[in-house]
């Protein structure tokens, strides 16, 4: 089976500052949650950002959904395909309710508002989150907010999630919660996480990002360690 992402060769820096990126390559599979992990500042959100088309590289090549992706127009689809929860909820988070935010993205891909309504409606009652429908979205608590922005993503329905520490600053209570819906989507993913408790609860393989280079790493015990880890 096809990968949903191939990438080859990636070499990134930022201008003025040391390349982050130095022949990156790896690729998702169907079905497949692929963890990163990586020391601050390695490069592992500039990786996300560059698959989505956010950040051009210097050099190498990055296929998505059968396709190789160069230029701003071939991105327009991964954008659509893969959806990417951003690490701080308030990056992504800009309606006045929880509502408007989850069918923002929606609209935009052209549906009706009564199309995008029932939509929303139906993917806060999977997420059992149709208690925050009419709430102030700038008023919810941090493990709310966090949940609310993987709703407006998986309302449009994408092939892949791209999540950028999604557990940063949630309770066990959240934290619990959110293993469990991601264990139970169907969504291959490419997760990026500090947290070995939560990459073994939730990831089929793992990889380091150091000094510019994807390599596989052995995280054992990972049938063991589900939501008990923290619940």
């Amino acid at each position: 089976m096809s990968p949903l992402f191939d990438v080859r060769g990636l070499v990134f820096g930022y201008p003025g500052q040391n390349t982050v990126l130095e022949q990156a390559e790896f690729a998702l599979h169907p079905g497949e949650r692929l963890c990163v992990v990586g020391p601050n500042g390695a490069g592992k959100s500039t990786l996300l950002q560059i698959l989505v088309g956010l950040l051009t590289p210097q050099a190498g090549t990055v296929v998505a959904f059968g396709q190789e992706r160069r230029k701003e127009p071939d991105f327009f689809e991964v954008r659509r395909r893969a959806g990417f929860v951003f690490q701080d909820p308030d990056d992504q988070l800009f309606c006045p309710t929880v509502a408007e935010d989850v069918a923002f993205g929606l609209l935009n891909l052209g549906k009706s508002r009564r199309e995008a309504a029932t939509i929303v409606d139906e993917t806060l009652d999977r997420l059992k989150l149709t208690h925050l429908r009419d709430r102030v979205t700038h008023k919810l608590s941090g493990g709310e907010k966090r949940l609310v922005t993987l709703a407006a993503v998986l309302a449009m329905e994408p092939d892949v999630l791209l999540l950028d520490e999604p557990t940063n600053a949630l309770d066990e209570r959240t934290y619990a919660r959110l293993v469990r819906m991601l264990l139970d989507l169907p969504q291959a993913m490419i997760v990026v996480s500090h947290d070995p408790h939560f990459r073994r609860a939730i990831g089929t393989r793992s990889l380091a990002l150091n000094n510019g280079r994807l390599a596989e790493l052995d995280e054992s015990s990972r049938a063991d360690a589900r939501v008990e880890t923290r619940s």
